[in-house]
């Protein structure tokens, strides 16, 4: 009997996943573990191994094709059958409509899922719909088995309404096509905004301090047998456990939103932006106020090198808290940032600048950094959301209290 190969869901919220390679090609003999192809998400890349021994056939997804999770795009026989003689067995989670295309004999069946007489749709896709008197009979639902998911209310239009043509491109166009990691940014982004209340604090952080201790500290880091230091502080590195310390201090503020209760978190979670090519990741130190400098240092390194090259896992970049978003190494000074689902709050770092300050009276240059919290009033209020960045600052300004 023939083993179904399906499309893995690999993602929290992965539909639909690209075929990148395939490793193997009809009728070969493949070995169960061995790599049979490569999923692209719009989040990572992953290798899909082979489920069981047996010669590999009915490959009816190639490469560059996007598939549903769930879907077979393969199977395994069995030495000695064939497809035209094996019956494959599995019982369907949904009704099965069976489509036979012209020359059916030299095609395979497609199948189509249907959900009778149930409406699948996330509890946010009906409430959206719900405020915008949108009827979801209307909407078409890119979800596993068709389920209505948030963007797609976001981006129904009524029939009424012509889509625009784009005209074609120009000399002085170039028309970059819509990858998935960039679909999804925009989908969840909008409906950031869309649904959650933002509210934003700014505060100026002096660096002057700090900066001596990195300096110091990096200093002082040991060395390795190739005789480089073992560590070499950032700013951020101090950001984000000055982020992690100041959650632990503001419990309040350490919280995730899910809708039906408020979830406060036991330990500091944070999310760090890493732009790559075509997107970011948001890769998150976990039990970051129990860490060393150093040890959030190496680690950020580590996982920034794989969030551009694709080859984070999905624990590495889900959950969290908070966020950090730090454009100062572009020479920004101050801006706002949006919050990342399910985080309750984002905090954009700004670039340390020199400026002089009255210190005793007297003018004296000091080095300024200006953050500001984007923070979701549904979940952190006001004076909660201003006693985290103000235990932030304390711990930026003087950071040997992050060493205690």
């Amino acid at each position: 009997m023939a083993i179904e190969v399906i499309l893995p869901k690999v993602d929290m919220d992965m539909a639909t996943g690209i075929i990148a390679v395939w490793h193997v090609k009809e009728g070969d003999t493949v070995k169960k573990g061995m790599p049979l192809f490569d999923i692209e998400t719009d989040k990572a890349a992953m290798e899909v191994e082979c489920p069981a021994d047996g010669i590999i056939g009915n490959i009816t997804a190639q490469k560059g094709a996007v598939v549903p999770v769930g879907q077979a795009v393969a199977h395994i026989y069995q030495i000695g059958e064939s497809p035209s003689s094996t019956v494959i067995s599995k019982a369907p989670e949904l009704p099965v409509v069976m489509e036979t295309r012209p020359n059916a004999a030299s095609l395979p069946v497609l199948q189509v899922q249907v959900a009778f007489g149930q409406l699948l749709a996330t509890p946010l896709a009906k409430r959206i719909a719900r405020q915008n008197n949108i009827d979801l009979n209307l909407v078409s639902g890119s979800g596993p088995r068709g389920r209505i998911v948030a963007a797609d209310v976001q981006a129904y239009r009524p029939a009424a309404v012509a889509t625009p043509v784009l005209a074609p491109a120009t000399a002085e166009q170039t028309i970059i096509p819509i990858d998935g990691m960039r679909r999804t940014i925009a989908q969840r982004l909008t409906q950031s905004k869309q649904t959650i209340p933002h509210f934003y604090l700014t505060s100026t952080c002096d660096l002057t301090t700090l900066l001596a201790t990195r300096a110091n500290l990096n200093a002082r880091a040991p060395l390795a047998e190739n005789k480089t230091p073992l560590w070499k502080l950032s700013i951020n590195d101090f950001v984000i456990k000055a982020m992690a310390m100041a959650l632990r201090q503001v419990p309040l503020a350490n919280v995730t939103w899910n809708e039906t209760n408020i979830i406060q978190h036991n330990t500091s979670d944070v999310g760090v932006a890493v732009s790559v090519e075509g997107g970011l990741f948001t890769p998150v130190v976990r039990s970051a106020e129990a860490k060393s400098l150093s040890a959030i240092s190496n680690e950020m390194k580590d996982l920034a090198a794989r969030a551009r090259a694709r080859k984070l896992q999905p624990s590495e970049y889900q959950g969290g808290t908070t966020a950090i978003s730090n454009l100062g190494m572009f020479g920004i000074e101050q801006f706002t940032a949006i919050i990342n689902p399910p985080h309750a709050s984002i905090l954009a770092v700004g670039a340390g600048i020199e400026k002089f300050v009255p210190v005793n009276g007297q003018p004296a240059l000091r080095t300024q950094m200006i953050c500001t919290l984007s923070v979701d009033h549904r979940a952190v209020d006001g004076a909660v959301g201003a006693q985290l960045l103000a235990a932030f600052r304390s711990f930026i300004e003087e950071p040997a209290l992050m060493l205690a």
